[in-house]
């Protein structure tokens, strides 16, 4: 498997991984929010805050139907819904983007349109492409002409459409995407989350960094995405909110800085424990293997000259004499003096 750069992080196999926090339009229009916002991803451990660059006539049609549980959000048109939060523009975003660099978080904005694609160009250290856009040939060329590392999601697609996006990607520019498992529900129930199928994206791709794009309600433990990263996800985002509770939206699907947190927590304590790849004894080890391993000992006295049998031997620790990995080389071999019982049997017990 490769690596990328995102920002100013390595991502590879055996690091941390990247955390995205997927503000999206959580802010509400609200330019203070959108920058406290920011200042919890930074507090919460976030490497990135993410937001959404779009303009709704540019987005959607009129007529476009909601796709989502709209019973958490009631708006039933996607035209209406990306109309109430498409406030920001340029100028917005780019004092967003300072404002990043001031707290210490890279800032990264989805771009839904060729112009958000240019004006994102100076502020963003790497495109992220929605799962809605990977069949979306022109948008792909673009943005991979820009040069820089794309993180794409593969939500509701194909393997197909899949490959199709990662050899448009290469042609244009961009040969080595990192590809995010996602699962287009909002939200995505737990048994449909299907974090195998990171698996199969390692599998299918294996010269690509695979991540993880968490759609499902945040749990108190943070596990789903915790064990997303076990699955070999190297980049995980999840949208972030100030507020679970609010109504509509990203809210409900969202984390916060508490649970950013505990999933920061969870990740130091993974990859704490999970150490080396190679089995091999630790030196903490060394006294366990003296002293908890058996030797093999003699169960009943031995007369000089007698030949050992298999009833005239147990196994005992500690590990002192002969190993009882050489229990048979002991059988028929004579005492080369009397033994008692319990004895621990060394080489020059026999002859």
């Amino acid at each position: 498997m490769t690596s990328v750069t995102l920002g100013s992080y390595v991502v590879a196999v055996g690091k941390l991984p990247y955390v995205i926090a997927e503000i999206g339009v959580n802010h509400g229009g609200d330019f203070a929010l959108a920058k406290t916002l920011i200042e919890l991803a930074k507090e919460g451990g976030a490497d990135a805050a993410k937001f959404q660059s779009y303009k709704a006539p540019r987005l959607a049609s009129r007529h476009s139907p909601a796709y989502w549980d709209t019973s958490k959000e009631s708006t039933r048109s996607q035209f209406e819904l990306f109309g109430k939060y498409d406030r920001f523009g340029a100028a917005e975003y780019a004092a967003l983007a300072e404002h990043c660099r001031r707290v210490g978080i890279d800032f990264v904005s989805t771009p839904f349109d060729s112009g958000a694609v240019d004006f994102l160009e100076p502020l963003v250290p790497f495109y992220k492409i929605a799962s809605a856009d990977i069949t979306n040939v022109p948008l792909l060329r673009q943005i991979a002409g820009k040069g820089k590392p794309v993180v794409l999601s593969t939500g509701a697609a194909t393997l197909a459409e899949i490959d199709a996006a990662v050899a448009e990607l290469s042609r244009a520019g961009c040969p080595e995407p990192v590809l995010m498992h996602c699962v287009l529900n909002y939200p995505c129930n737990n048994e449909n989350a299907h974090l195998n199928m990171i698996d199969g994206l390692r599998r299918a791709y294996p010269q690509l960094v695979v991540g993880y794009s968490d759609h499902t309600l945040p749990d108190e433990r943070m596990l789903i995405l915790s064990a997303a990263w076990l699955k070999g996800a190297l980049v995980l985002e999840k949208h972030f909110t100030h507020d679970k509770s609010l109504p509509g939206n990203d809210h409900y699907h969202a984390m916060d800085v508490h649970d950013l947190k505990r999933l920061r927590v969870n990740l130091t304590l993974l990859a704490t424990v999970l150490g080396e790849s190679h089995k091999h004894p630790l030196a903490g080890e060394q006294a366990a293997r003296e002293h908890a391993r058996r030797s093999v000992v003699v169960d009943r006295a031995l007369k000089a000259g007698q030949v050992i049998a298999a009833s005239d031997i147990t196994y005992k620790r500690p590990a002192h004499g002969i190993s009882t990995a050489f229990w048979d080389q002991v059988i028929g071999r004579r005492a080369a003096r009397d033994l008692d019982e319990d004895h621990v049997l060394r080489w020059q017990d026999l002859e």
